[in-house]
């Protein structure tokens, strides 16, 4: 389903990068090594990247990684990419400065799996950054989001807090913002945004 969603000449999100990681990734030490899950067409990380982190995207999507590679290059940097599925990738020991999850929306069983190895993974002093739609999405005006059928991919404070209480919380929110991101994200939507930080 992405590589067609990917099949585009126009970048479906956009090419800038999402508010919340611009706002929050001076929380990422200097120059570190930063894993951006499900990244897809890239823009995160490539802003990543022109801050002076090496950076990794990974996703399902062989499609939206080669168009991540392709803006990368326009830009004059450099991302590595990695073809992988959230729902048996290993994210190693101590390995990354930042884990960066925006709109990274996966079913309940994954999301677990996934948000218990980021302690594992996260070096001392690292962040785990995350943005995604909560569940009242579905009730908003907006384009954006897992679809009805899936509810269970949505996000939320609660789940974030239990998922990952090893981590200390710098920011955690549930609100309602504007976003314009492609044409893909648009409107007033319902979001949880949370900085974790592995001391």
């Amino acid at each position: 389903m992405w590589n067609e969603r990917y099949s585009t000449v126009e970048y479906i999100f956009g090419t800038e990068p999402n508010d919340f990681l611009k706002e929050q990734y001076q929380h990422i030490p200097v120059g570190g090594r930063v894993l951006c899950l499900a990244e897809g067409e890239g823009r995160n990380a490539v802003f990543l990247a022109e801050q002076g982190y090496d950076v990794t995207a990974m996703d399902l999507s062989e499609v939206g990684l080669n168009k991540a590679v392709k803006l990368a290059g326009e830009r004059g940097v450099k991302i590595k990419t990695q073809v992988a599925d959230l729902a048996d990738y290993q994210f190693g020991a101590q390995k990354w400065d930042a884990i960066i999850s925006i709109w990274a929306h996966m079913p309940e069983t994954v999301r677990q799996y996934v948000h218990a190895q980021i302690g594992l993974a996260l070096k001392p002093n690292s962040v785990f950054i995350v943005e995604a739609y909560t569940e009242q999405q579905l009730a908003m005006d907006a384009v954006g989001g897992p679809p009805a059928t899936q509810k269970q991919r949505f996000n939320s404070l609660v789940n974030l807090r239990a998922e990952l209480s090893e981590l200390e919380e710098i920011i955690g929110v549930e609100k309602q913002r504007m976003i314009s991101e492609g044409t893909d994200h648009q409107g007033l939507s319902a979001v949880v945004q949370f900085v974790g930080r592995k001391n």
